[in-house]
């Protein structure tokens, strides 16, 4: 099975390292283009992959073509390798916005399309992906697909009309993770703590935090009362954070990352 990836950025790198270190495919039977010879270079000897300056190559090669470039692109870039992508190749698309219609509209015929939305936190091997199959593909073409994309973190199949939410809550939320984690560091570092140890304590905490939800399946809620100690406090930083509108910020600026997905 020939693996071909148009784009090496840091999304492609993340899921060519899980790809590799699971066993999944070699990376003699893996294949990447970048519009720089730079990227092509950094590519080739991270992974020892297969690389090109042609995305017509990638797309001629590839039992399975990943289109992981940015979302503005993919218009110029579908339109450049479309005469060489058949019904039998599985295409798979990381781009927000860009919906299983917009797609076929795009390559302009049958094709094998699966609309997936990962998040950095592959590059970890601790992502969260959202797919969303396509017609055309049969049961064993969709399993094998969910295995390539558990090599990297966890997978849930989700309706195409929750993909714009996805990218809220979990394609851009990193971001105000890592805003989180540093607002907290930055703090005890005017409590006195080392910042790279800071850095270190606040990571930590939301890992551990993130793992307690997964694991036990309690209600946030129900962990956050259990910190909560009877005028403790936890409870008065808990009442800082609402009386500045931590909940609304947080649910406001997961609305407008939603509706900019929605419309791009």
């Amino acid at each position: 099975m020939k693996l071909g990836f148009i784009g090496t950025g840091n999304m492609a790198s993340a899921i060519i390292d899980g790809i590799i270190k699971h066993g999944m495919i070699p990376a003699s039977e893996i294949i990447g283009s970048a519009l720089s010879e730079a990227g092509r270079e950094r590519a080739r000897q991270q992974f020892g992959i297969h690389v090109t300056a042609s995305n017509t190559e990638v797309a001629e090669r590839a039992d399975i073509l990943i289109l992981s470039v940015k979302p503005q692109f993919y218009a110029d870039v579908i339109q450049e390798i479309k005469g060489h992508v058949t019904n039998r190749q599985i295409v798979i698309t990381i781009a927000p916005g860009k919906t299983l219609s917009w797609l076929r509209e795009q390559f302009g015929k049958d094709v094998k399309i699966i609309r997936t939305m990962p998040n950095t936190p592959a590059m970890a091997g601790a992502g969260m992906t959202a797919m969303c199959p396509g017609e055309h593909l049969q049961e064993e073409e969709i399993s094998y697909a969910i295995s390539l994309l558990e090599s990297f973190g966890r997978v849930e199949i989700v309706p195409e009309r929750l993909m714009d939410a996805v990218t809220a809550v979990s394609g851009s939320s990193p971001a105000y993770v890592f805003l989180f984690i540093e607002a907290m560091a930055d703090a005890a570092v005017s409590g006195g703590m080392p910042r790279p140890q800071a850095y270190r304590f606040a990571a930590q905490a939301v890992l551990g935090s993130a793992k307690l939800v997964l694991d036990t399946g309690k209600h946030p809620g129900e962990l956050k009362d259990m910190v909560c100690s009877p005028a403790g406090t936890t409870i008065e930083a808990v009442r800082a954070l609402e009386e500045r509108g931590f909940r609304s910020a947080v649910f406001e600026a997961m609305k407008v990352c939603e509706e900019k997905s929605r419309n791009m």
